[in-house]
């Protein structure tokens, strides 16, 4: 199984970062706008519409507030097996570090989603910078 590891400090207080993050049906507006084009909620799950067409549904895990941590697990596309978890740290006053990490099977998906990871990363870093 692949393992891919993102860390990505934001200039933003953790509480406004997570606050973001766990918003799980807003993702499109909150935390990746332009990334994900399309969010919509059905039994704890989101089906999310990326900016090249790629329809994904994604189950919500498990929410963690005190950890300000978020599991989900994405179903149905052509990964086998795929879950992630993103975390958010203080990093200083008004400074965050969030943690995303994604397992995937077969691994010749890493590639792929290593780059949807780098560009939804680079994304959630902007906005949450300018928010």
């Amino acid at each position: 199984m692949a393992t891919i590891y993102r860390e990505i400090a934001i200039s933003a207080d953790a509480s406004q970062v997570w606050d973001a993050l766990r918003d799980f049906g807003a993702v499109q507006e909150r935390l990746v706008p332009g990334f994900v084009t399309a969010c919509a909620l059905e039994d704890g799950a989101r089906v999310v519409t990326f900016f090249n067409g790629m329809v994904a549904r994604e189950l919500l895990v498990g929410l963690d507030e005190s950890a300000m941590r978020i599991a989900y697990a994405s179903v149905g596309g052509r990964a086998t097996h795929h879950n992630a978890s993103a975390q958010v740290f203080p990093a200083g006053e008004g400074r965050a570090r969030l943690v995303w990490i994604t397992d995937v099977l077969p691994d010749a998906l890493a590639e792929p989603i290593s780059q949807m990871m780098d560009r939804g990363g680079a994304t959630m870093k902007r906005t949450l910078e300018a928010s």
